[in-house]
């Protein structure tokens, strides 16, 4: 497997414009925002990795709920009521980085 945009992002060798930071999931600005907030969430660790929801299996169904749950918390301590969450499934899907991310909408700014 050849390493994503996503892996750099996370050992450091592509600058991201990080807004959340676990030991567990990553949250950067997304280069092509959709929406005032647009940010995209995904897991850090190897044992994680998952290049899609096609692919994920029992031993990594906790992943899409770990995003999930780190952009539920994002949202609360930047104070943002509403958002949309979206997951590209697939190149048919609209997925062009094949490292499962979550996609953050929301029309309030940060």
């Amino acid at each position: 497997m050849q390493p994503t945009i996503f892996h750099k992002i996370i050992a450091g060798e592509i600058p991201a414009d990080i807004v959340y930071d676990t030991d567990e999931v990553l949250g950067f600005k997304d280069i092509h925002p959709q929406a005032p907030t647009h940010i995209l969430f995904i897991a850090k660790l190897e044992k994680d990795f998952v290049s899609s929801i096609i692919d994920i299996t029992d031993q990594t169904a906790h992943v899409p709920t770990k995003l999930i749950q780190a952009a539920k918390e994002f949202a609360t301590e930047q104070g943002i009521d509403g958002y949309q969450l979206k997951f590209h499934c697939g190149k048919d899907g609209g997925q062009e980085v094949f490292f499962l991310h979550l996609h953050f909408l929301s029309q309030q700014s940060l």
